[in-house]
């Protein structure tokens, strides 16, 4: 069993961990992916390497409060900005077809994925809305027809 001290320095070691990657994310769009990417989709706890007992919890509720922040920043966000955001996050993704980006978007709806479970009503709807008309844009730039329903 870890002493208290060993599990402060762990959590502390992890945070600066998470934060470092974190902060390299040049987009907030891409922000929101790489937390939901620690987020457990079976329980919805947010998991972090190395990260056990009261060190998880803790890395879970901060790992879920910065979440939220990135969120509702993003959810306030004009939506030329938001598109922008995007578009950064996308110039980023290395041998990413970008009409097929999209299309995969359009069917998928992997950005519904990216609301915080706590975040309900008016944000989460704000968001949805928000970035399918993004996408409605973006499919007329990258020349997407429509979405292929049958891959």
């Amino acid at each position: 069993m870890k002493g208290l001290g060993e599990a402060l320095a762990v959590k502390e070691s992890l945070t600066k961990s998470w934060r470092r990657e974190l902060a390299l994310i040049r987009s907030s769009y891409g922000r929101l992916v790489y937390l939901v990417g620690l987020r457990n989709p079976d329980t919805g706890h947010y998991e972090y390497y190395g990260g056990d007992g009261d060190t998880a919890q803790a890395v879970n509720s901060d790992l879920r409060q910065v979440h939220e922040s990135i969120f509702k920043d993003w959810v306030a966000y004009p939506l030329e900005r938001k598109k922008a955001d995007i578009e950064l996050y996308i110039g980023g993704l290395d041998q990413v077809d970008r009409a097929e980006l999209i299309d995969a978007w359009l069917r998928l709806t992997p950005y519904k994925n990216l609301v915080p479970a706590s975040i309900r009503g008016p944000e989460r709807r704000k968001h949805i809305s928000d970035f399918e008309a993004i996408l409605g844009l973006l499919k007329n730039v990258y020349g997407v027809a429509s979405p292929d329903q049958t891959a």
